[in-house]
């Protein structure tokens, strides 16, 4: 495994800035130096990518498949409404680890169901920013 994509859906763009009391402070930059800096350090690069249009991400995706030995993906709220992007997710052999900041099964209901749980290899829920380490994680863990 030589790269990884992470993949932030829509709002995520205004981490630090929207709803801090649910989604912290940190903003993504930060998060996305977290999440470089480990991998760096198993020499393993990272690819970022951010859009705020469920068509630029569902086209990442395809363009990832094969590309990448793992892809952490917040979907946001498209995890709740996109039946296009779990599609998207399915169609590709590339691993997909479904990243959340909080925990969307205490949330509103309409927040409470996944599309994309049933395709994607694990899901990180409620553990806020670190959820995206977690998620690093469990590629290194898959290369030993």
């Amino acid at each position: 495994m030589e790269k990884i994509l992470l993949l932030n859906g829509p709002n995520l763009n205004m981490l630090g800035k929207r709803n801090p009391q649910v989604y912290g402070t940190v903003d993504l930059d930060s998060i996305e130096k977290n999440v470089r800096k480990l991998l760096a350090e198993h020499n393993i690069s990272l690819v970022s990518f951010q859009s705020n249009h469920e068509g630029e991400l569902i086209d990442a995706l395809h363009e990832a498949n094969g590309q990448y030995g793992g892809i952490i993906f917040n979907p946001g709220a498209y995890a709740h409404t996109s039946i296009a992007i779990r599609d998207a997710v399915e169609a590709i052999a590339t691993p997909v680890v479904e990243v959340h900041i909080s925990n969307i099964y205490a949330r509103e209901s309409f927040r409470q169901h996944s599309y994309l749980s049933p395709v994607v290899s694990g899901q990180i829920t409620g553990f806020g920013i670190d959820g995206y380490l977690m998620a690093a994680y469990s590629f290194l863990n898959k290369q030993s």
